[in-house]
């Protein structure tokens, strides 16, 4: 269980987002997008589930609603190297719901207990649930506590909670990430009552005060967004709370590029990692040149590592910036 955190993230939080968030924050638990069961089972594992060393500790998300499944993907994460298996209750898109999982499953408290068992028999790392406040017309704090005690009689320590409820009709993934209203004070009063649980919150959390405040309250605090357009708070957070100094925004674009041409001389391409290093700068002079800079010319098929060097230097004030 970590004290901090970055949330998984459907077409942002890759290996490539992932190894560069390695670079500010060594200490935090970084997550993998969401991935089907099925797919771990059945799909290409390197292209779904591969990693590089450098991006433990590393925890894999899974969704599915079939213990079996799940156990035999949980078994593959564990074999591959990563250090945590997280079961998805938490996600309310469309098709999340027409497979039965994500947030629907929070209506069957005793099948996520299933899974979740089914999982922890079939690993020795840890597993954990990612989960809502609620869904749909669950409005009272005793179907959560409800919900949270069934898995955990089951054996579950770890519970990540976003604090907004999940509507499953009407409103979209996007609306579902900010219409809902934020309620922290719920999630304090889980670990209160299950003081003796992990009880990590999530959801709308930016800035480093507001991590530690949330801190006096749970056992760890996740990021979600604000950690992918504004990178750099990673960095802030990881001095913070583990005393790390640091780094310069510069050189860590520099640590990147090993990295990157290692992706280009697999056939990979410049945008596929560039588009995740645009926030890096967020507010300091040249942050607007180098994102634009990288935005125009990243794409280009013969887009190098000379491009990055570039968009550090023309017409930016970045090359002249230290830790700020």
């Amino acid at each position: 269980m970590s004290r901090l955190s970055v949330a998984p993230m459907m077409d942002w939080t890759d290996r490539h987002c992932r190894y560069f968030h390695r670079l500010l924050t060594p200490s935090a638990l970084l997550y993998t997008e969401m991935v089907h069961a099925e797919a771990v089972i059945h799909g290409d594992r390197e292209r779904l589930i591969g990693f590089h060393h450098h991006e433990n500790p590393l925890a894999l998300q899974l969704g599915g609603s079939e213990p079996e499944k799940l156990a035999q993907a949980a078994r593959i994460g564990a074999e591959w190297g990563y250090d945590e298996v997280n079961l998805n209750v938490g996600c309310p898109s469309d098709r999340v719901q027409s497979g039965r999982f994500g947030a629907c499953l929070m209506h069957e408290p005793a099948l996520v207990a299933d899974c979740y068992a089914a999982m922890q028999a079939a690993v020795s790392i840890p597993v954990t649930i990612k989960c809502r406040l609620g869904v749909d017309d669950q409005d009272e704090y005793a179907d959560l506590q409800r919900f949270i005690s069934v898995i955990a009689e089951r054996g579950c320590g770890t519970f990540i909670v976003h604090a907004r409820k999940a509507w499953l009709k009407g409103l979209s993934p996007k609306e579902n990430r900010e219409v809902p209203p934020l309620n922290y004070q719920r999630v304090y009063q889980l670990k209160r009552d299950f003081p003796a649980l992990g009880i990590l919150i999530n959801g709308g959390i930016q800035t480093v005060a507001e991590v530690q405040t949330h801190l006096q309250h749970c056992d760890g605090v996740m990021l979600g967004r604000t950690a992918y357009h504004e990178p750099y708070r990673l960095a802030e957070l990881e001095h913070s709370l583990f005393g790390t100094p640091l780094p310069d925004r510069v050189e860590v674009i520099r640590q990147m590029r090993g990295y990157i041409e290692e992706h280009l001389a697999q056939g990979g391409r410049l945008q596929h990692i560039a588009r995740h290093l645009l926030g890096l700068f967020q507010g300091l002079p040249g942050a607007r040149g180098w994102r634009r800079y990288l935005s125009e010319n990243a794409h280009r098929p013969d887009a190098d590592w000379g491009v990055v060097e570039r968009a550090l230097t023309s017409g930016t004030e970045l090359a002249r910036v230290r830790v700020a």
